[in-house]
């Protein structure tokens, strides 16, 4: 009888126990879980709100940098008086702009000293680091672009250092953090998106870097800078090309991004934009009066019988060359990106009502900047006049998208969406799919049922009395 009895009681608590939630990445869920929260405490001032100042904005002085380049006459393809000034004005706002955003992380890491060890190893946050240094690559190579021909030979040796202490620095920090991502045991694969590339993002633009500033350099020092660009966007490219394939996977398994993170996917625009367009610009700028770098590898090395080609000319037709191939190689990877571009867009139009300000709206602008600055390059190698106007309206379009976000940057502040506890990229945040754990009960459920009528009938009429 006791028996009988205890076997009762495990069928009552099997049948009423809380089923097992099951994280699955959702669909079109606003679920979140938070995880490893800091200080949720209410900040009773300004100062306060700066222990939430994350990495992530500088997304802000990225996407401004990349608009000042955008708006350089010689840039676009149909310029008119005035635009280099907008320009000026909108690079001089994006260094106000930096030194302001430094000044406040630098207070958040001297008033909360912890904070600077947790930013560089958090989750979500230490992948904000690359936006720090996509804003000075930004930033230098808006200074080639406006500030070289209104100055003295001085900031072309200037231009060459900063290039190479880039370089150096940005490196370092794609192998440090992806050694963090690796070795972390929070991230899965149902939490990927494209912010992964962004470790790797600032040294693929050292070869947009090199050119916009190796045509400006004497030519002992352009070649070493091109091929030094060449090696980091080559690098830069093939990591982000392998990312991408695990954000492909992703969305296959387990459906498009939550909301939340739907600007994010605009990212995986830049890595072929910015190839793009550092190929053409970098063959283009290949010194054509110098060492003769392609006489041992063209086939042929004269015109007709008895004429045989000068070592310029054999430079010249080895640049030609390379300069051809760079275009068409630029259109391949071109249309990946405009791939990109589109199921990004579709996919944030599906979510538009749901979207609430984060700083990853600056997505929206930055890769597709560079989408824009390569389409308007490839219309001008084509000659293609449908195209460059196809290119002047992408700028405007991109020129409105920044004031908007901007607003609603500036809003957010106020509204307490960011730069408040729990709001912003110093909280890792896990999604759960509502519509999968209400599946998963139900499942159980069921089986909880199905046990229970394959009982004997006197022992299951039994079990009911006793449960009442």
């Amino acid at each position: 009888m006791h028996r009988d009895r205890d076997q009762v009681y495990a069928v009552h608590n099997y049948v009423n126990k809380e089923p097992a939630v099951v994280k699955t990445a959702p669909v079109e869920s606003n679920t979140e879980v938070k995880v490893d929260s800091p200080n949720l405490s209410e900040p009773r001032n300004f100062f306060d709100r700066l222990e939430h100042f994350t990495w992530a904005w500088f997304t802000l002085p990225m996407a401004t940098g990349g608009l000042a380049l955008l708006l350089n006459s010689g840039t676009q393809p149909h310029s008119f008086d005035g635009l280099n000034t907008i320009g000026k004005v909108v690079y001089i706002f994006d260094l106000v702009v930096f030194v302001t955003l430094c000044s406040c992380i630098t207070y958040r890491f001297v008033r909360w000293p912890q904070t600077f060890r947790e930013s560089l190893t958090h989750p979500t946050e230490s992948l904000f680091l690359g936006p720090l240094f996509l804003s000075m690559a930004t930033i230098i190579s808006c200074m080639g672009r406006y500030g070289e021909p209104a100055t003295g030979p001085w900031l072309i040796w200037v231009l060459r250092i900063l290039f190479w202490m880039y370089v150096a620095v940005t490196f370092i920090l794609a192998v440090f953090q992806y050694v963090v991502l690796f070795t972390s045991p929070k991230l899965k694969l149902i939490d990927m998106t494209p912010a992964w590339d962004l470790p790797i993002f600032p040294f693929m633009l050292s070869g947009t870097i090199a050119s916009v500033t190796g045509g400006m350099q004497p030519p002992e020092h352009a070649v070493p800078i091109l091929v030094a660009g060449i090696t980091a966007q080559g690098l830069g490219f093939t990591i982000a090309t392998l990312m991408s394939v695990l954000y492909v996977r992703r969305m296959i398994e387990f459906g498009l991004p939550p909301p939340a993170a739907r600007p994010a996917m605009f990212i995986a625009v830049g890595p072929p934009s910015f190839t793009a367009l550092a190929l053409f610009g970098m063959a283009n700028n290949f010194p054509r009066d110098y060492i003769n770098y392609f006489s041992y590898y063209l086939p042929f090395g004269f015109s007709g019988p008895g004429e045989a080609f000068s070592n310029e000319q054999q430079q010249l037709i080895g640049v030609q060359i390379t300069v051809t191939l760079a275009i068409w190689v630029a259109v391949f990877i071109w249309s990946m990106g405009v791939w990109f571009f589109c199921v990004a867009l579709i996919s944030t139009l599906m979510v538009a009502r749901q979207l609430k300000f984060k700083l990853n709206w600056w997505a929206f602008v930055f890769p597709n900047t560079g989408l824009t600055i390569a389409t308007i390059t490839l219309a001008k190698a084509f000659r293609s006049e449908g195209f460059k106007w196809v290119g002047s309206i992408m700028s405007i379009l991109i020129v409105a998208t920044w004031l908007f976000i901007f607003v609603m940057h500036v809003r957010a502040i106020f509204m307490k969406q960011i730069l408040w506890p729990g709001k912003d990229e110093d909280v890792y945040v896990q999604h759960e799919d509502y519509k999968g754990r209400r599946r998963d009960r139900i499942q159980q459920r069921r089986l909880s049922r199905n046990m229970s009528s394959d009982l004997d009938p006197e022992w299951h009429a039994s079990t009911h009395r006793i449960i009442g």
